[in-house]
């Protein structure tokens, strides 16, 4: 009788440990994306895709991401600062509007603000930072830029 429950006790753990493997079901408004690119702080910023990574939501390169998640998750990211990683993660579908025409190397030709200030209106200066919720990461080869 005890060789029977205890079979069925580690079924149930195994299957329970199983089930803590599955990944999380994207919600209809997200997308889940794995990014390249090395972080500074909170920030993180995309490196360049290669050929071999796939992906239907394009971030390009350059691009800042304000990274959410748990305390712990963050610090070891914090602790590979200055190397080269990728983080996965949520991101909003439809956060990223960028405006003006782009010329290359990341730069982007965009409206200014009206001429006199004009009243009643304000003007957004803040950079349009995406947010994601990270996931998790891994490290890759290589080094960050530094300029």
């Amino acid at each position: 009788m005890r060789i029977v429950i205890t079979t069925l006790v580690a079924l149930a753990l195994s299957g329970a440990a199983a089930g803590a493997q599955e990944t999380k079901p994207v919600p209809k408004d997200s997308a889940r994306v794995s990014v390249p690119g090395c972080t500074k702080g909170r920030i993180f910023t995309a490196g360049p895709r290669t050929v071999d990574e796939p992906g239907s939501f394009e971030i390009p390169e350059g691009m800042h991401l304000r990274m959410n998640g748990p305390k712990k998750l963050m610090n070891e990211i914090k602790a590979h600062e200055g190397s080269l990683i990728e983080i996965t993660g949520l991101v909003r579908k439809g956060q990223h509007r960028e405006e003006g025409i782009p010329i290359g190397g990341g730069v982007r030709i965009g409206p200014g603000p009206a001429p006199g200030g004009g009243t009643g209106m304000s003007v957004n200066m803040a950079p349009n930072v995406i947010h994601i919720d990270v996931e998790g990461w891994r490290p890759l080869a290589g080094a960050c830029r530094t300029r």
